[in-house]
């Protein structure tokens, strides 16, 4: 849907006393030269994972639309907080920037076009009209093919999509125009045909991350289970990885096969499965079609006990939901921040604090980045809320979960912060995330006293109330809601109508 944001391309994208953007090799292009009839302002950082995995994927497009002759262009809003990152990041790309020393400029083009996850591609026409805001997740998926982002073309490929999920079949998932094999890691190719009839595991993974380094021993382990009792099993890797030799070095510690590196499928199937987390590991079945979209939490959580519930049907997953209920039922601060030796967090100036000590205390655990622009933003609301709860309960901390790149990053951003945090690239960063299913970055859950999960809503119930959530259970919010709802019909017996937070006279 076409929304509007006044101004032209000239007055969108100059600056104070700017009027021209630049190139990567530092050539200057005059806003008024700017001839394309739709441009996509791309919000990306290097410090940021999936802006990273995301640019080759654009720049592919950007490259083919540019062949063909397409009228379009990008426009690159840099999220970086250092100039050398904006100069390495954006020598890769082949397109035009906003300078990184115009941060004016950047800052209210993050706030017109109320970007608030990165990677973030908005295109909009020569009037500043917005004309397609999910750039990211269509040309991902799509490619140059999504071009011209107008509803028509979106609807065709949605429904291509559906029709394409009805008609499943592990051909249609794996074999591209070019090549119907997967690949073993002594390099012999193996048809697909041969796949057919049995249940896959497609395993979507990058290494190095502590989280897919823990899980392929645990999957591998379950693999030669299934192999061993017989079952009709196989696992494909669908690695996402940036760099072919970890592509490699990853892939020679795996006994199952995988698609080659780099294959188009791969992004593909990425977008197809609308992956929410990584790892993961996505069920077919002996017809094609697919049992699961993620079952690598099980298989880590269990490991070969697995075994019971294969092939991960939708039956088998009752019993496995039922289980997870009592296992939350049981969880305390440490079943969740305890890894082996990793029995501490930090405070700042890296002075180690045991989790015994927090035992008993409300937590708030902070999942944010530096990179993230809406992190910073809700930054200072935090450290204000932060005070009046330890001004009345000093038996309530916060602890800061990382997803920062860098060590100065993470530095930087947690100098801010009066509270603990988890050291820069802790192991148990990734497993708080998949037990806490994060989805996008700032979050804020609530633990309670005894250690369990009070809401994962925290950030919300802290935004609304303040301080006045706190300790976040549901039987405070709803004497907030009460207490809401009583002052607004008290406000309207004195004459006044409440709209939101604002109460004028009526």
């Amino acid at each position: 849907m076409k929304s509007t944001i006044n101004g032209d391309l000239s007055s969108l994208l100059a600056g104070a006393e700017r009027d021209y953007l630049v190139r990567s090799n530092g050539n200057k292009v005059k806003i008024s030269n700017l001839d394309a009839s739709t441009v996509g302002l791309y919000f990306s950082s290097k410090g940021c994972g999936p802006c990273r995995r995301f640019t080759p994927k654009l720049v592919e497009a950007y490259n083919e639309l540019s062949s063909r002759g397409d009228s379009f262009e990008i426009v690159f809003v840099p999220c970086d907080r250092a100039e050398d990152a904006f100069d390495e990041y954006f020598s890769k790309m082949p397109w035009l920037a906003v300078p990184f020393s115009d941060s004016s400029s950047r800052e209210r083009l993050g706030d017109l076009f109320k970007v608030v996850n990165i990677p973030n591609l908005t295109i909009i026409d020569r009037s500043g009209n917005v004309v397609f805001e999910k750039g990211v997740q269509f040309v991902g998926e799509y490619g140059a093919d999504v071009y011209p982002f107008t509803p028509e073309k979106v609807l065709k490929l949605e429904e291509e999509k559906e029709a394409a999920k009805r008609e499943q079949t592990l051909r249609s998932l794996l074999v591209s125009p070019t090549r119907d094999y997967v690949v073993s890691n002594n390099g012999d190719k193996v048809p697909v045909s041969e796949l057919e009839g049995k249940v896959v595991g497609l395993y979507f993974t990058v290494s190095h991350r502590s989280s897919d380094d823990d899980f392929t021993p645990v999957l591998n382990q379950l693999y030669e289970k299934l192999k061993e009792i017989g079952e009709n099993f196989e696992v494909v890797l669908i690695s996402l990885e940036e760099e072919e030799s970890t592509y490699n070095e990853s892939f020679a510690k795996m006994p199952w096969l995988a698609v080659p590196f780099k294959d188009k499928i791969c992004d593909r199937l990425f977008h197809y499965f609308e992956l929410q987390a990584i790892p993961t590991l996505v069920i077919v079945g002996a017809d094609g079609k697919t049992l699961n979209n993620n079952v690598a939490e099980i298989v880590e959580g269990y490991g070969t006990e697995a075994l019971q519930w294969f092939p991960f049907s939708p039956e088998k997953m009752e019993i496995v939901a039922e289980k997870a209920r009592e296992k939350a039922e049981k969880q305390t601060l440490e079943s969740i921040l305890v890894h082996g030796e990793l029995d501490h967090v930090v405070r700042n100036g890296d002075t180690k604090v045991p989790v015994a000590e927090l035992i008993g205390k409300n937590i708030l655990l902070y999942f944010s980045a530096q990179w993230c622009r809406r992190c910073r933003a809700f930054l200072p609301k935090l450290v204000e809320e932060y005070h009046k709860i330890k001004e009345k309960d000093d038996a309530f901390e916060v602890i800061f979960i990382s997803y920062d790149e860098d060590q100065n990053s993470y530095n930087d951003f947690f100098s801010s912060m009066p509270w603990l945090a988890l050291p820069f690239k802790d192991e148990r960063v990734d497993s708080l995330s998949r037990i806490f299913k994060i989805r996008s970055i700032p979050s804020l859950i609530a633990i309670g006293a005894t250690g369990r999960t009070i809401t994962d809503n925290a950030k919300e119930l802290l935004t609304i109330y303040g301080a006045d959530a706190y300790p976040f259970t549901a039987e405070r919010i709803k004497e907030l809601e009460e207490e809401k709802k009583n002052d607004e019909e008290q406000k309207a017996k004195e004459g006044f109508v409440c709209d939101g937070g604002v109460c004028r006279r009526a």
